[in-house]
């Protein structure tokens, strides 16, 4: 309805409204959510196939401030154009959001709640133009946010907290990627890794290779988390810099730089096909790749543990060389610190002799002239 006065009853109502199957022409559609709790049943199972434009979006947002609309439940967008979610708060025990094909959505200003029983609180897979903005996202027993195949996105200025894995990854061939001003805690795995481990079919073309390209984490404040504050598994020209860490890593180590994954999770068809097209991975399920990295820069961050409180073995975890399979198109051997750069970070953790983590049967041997103890020891300030 235009007024309070001529509301529709539901959000499904107000939903069923947007024309469906063809870009906005005309006008776009703003459904105004009055403060009040809403459940399941008042919105769509899926939400799907609308298509707003730039100069005619869909909007979606609370109308009596922010998050005085309270969605109890699923989220689940599919092939949806220039939507924007702004000012709700949605809450489950379980999921709590998914979008795939999504193609300029925006988040603003949400919070969405997992009670630790998200599978991924937020999980977006095959899209593109997404923003994850002022937001408080929480509540996975995996990963708060995960990012699937993902391109050209922006996560800022969230809380991104309380889950049992890494408090978010992107990875999938996940691309341009700014990861910014954001406040990342309470997690297990680790705060925030650029790639991981993917089923090759559910990748898009043409990022087929790596796991990650072109992620930047900027200025970000990472604490609390039992595994590592940071990594790269399997990336290209990522960027780690001017982060703040603190009380992270008590389970091994402060960040990591190591070989990411790739499977083929059953779609045999699917795997052949991005095979086919030059992609890294196996063409069946059983076979594994490991992703490599190069060009990883990480620069300027601050890592702080205070007294009692340090990684348990060292500082950094870099992995040697790995001889993937021979037919995947991986690079062999797979490396995970070529062009990897480390300098102009301050860390301090552990007592003054507590060790590096590079060398031996790892990355960063005497040999590799960018990553190497004695380089990593007269460009940073550790202890």
């Amino acid at each position: 309805g235009a007024t309070r006065g001529t509301a529709l009853r539901t959000i499904t109502a107000a939903w069923q409204r947007v024309p469906v199957g063809a870009a906005l022409s005309d006008a776009g559609y703003r459904i105004l959510l009055a403060a009040g709790d809403y459940a399941e049943g008042d919105y769509p199972v899926y939400w799907e196939d609308r298509h707003g434009t730039a100069a005619n979006p869909i909007l979606i947002e609370a109308a009596d401030g922010a998050r005085s609309a309270r969605l109890a439940g699923f989220l689940n967008f599919f092939d949806v154009d220039h939507v924007v979610l702004r000012g709700v708060a949605v809450a489950n025990q379980g999921d709590v959001f998914h979008c795939e094909q999504c193609r300029h959505f925006a988040i603003d200003d949400v919070a969405m709640d997992g009670d630790r029983q998200a599978h991924e609180t937020i999980k977006i897979n095959q899209s593109q133009y997404i923003t994850i903005e002022n937001s408080d996202i929480q509540g996975s027993y995996e990963n708060a946010i995960d990012f699937v195949a993902v391109q050209y996105a922006t996560i800022r200025n969230n809380r991104i907290h309380a889950a049992d894995d890494w408090c978010a990854y992107v990875k999938g061939g996940s691309a341009y990627v700014v990861v910014e001003a954001n406040e990342i805690y309470d997690c297990g795995t680790g705060g925030f890794t650029a790639g991981q481990g993917t089923g090759f079919e559910y990748m898009t073309a043409p990022w087929l290779h790596y796991e990650a390209y072109d992620v930047r984490v900027v200025n970000n404040i990472i604490h609390d988390t039992y595994g590592a504050g940071l990594g790269v598994n399997g990336g290209y020209n990522i960027l780690f810099a001017y982060n703040t860490l603190y009380r992270v890593g008590a389970r091994s180590h402060l960040i990591e730089v190591v070989h990411g994954g790739r499977s083929c999770d059953g779609d045999s068809a699917g795997c052949q096909t991005r095979h086919a097209q030059g992609g890294w991975g196996p063409t069946q399920a059983g076979d594994a790749a490991p992703i490599p990295n190069r060009n990883v820069f990480i620069y300027n961050n601050l890592f702080v543990n205070p007294a009692g409180y340090q990684s348990q073995w060292q500082h950094f975890t870099v992995h040697g060389p790995l001889d993937p399979p021979a037919g995947l198109h991986v690079p062999s051997p797979a490396h995970t610190d070529d062009n990897l750069r480390i300098a102009g970070n301050v860390i301090w953790n552990g007592p003054a002799d507590h060790a590096l983590g590079v060398g031996e049967d790892g990355g960063c041997l005497t040999a590799n002239p960018t990553c190497n103890a004695a380089q990593l020891l007269a460009d940073n300030a550790i202890n």
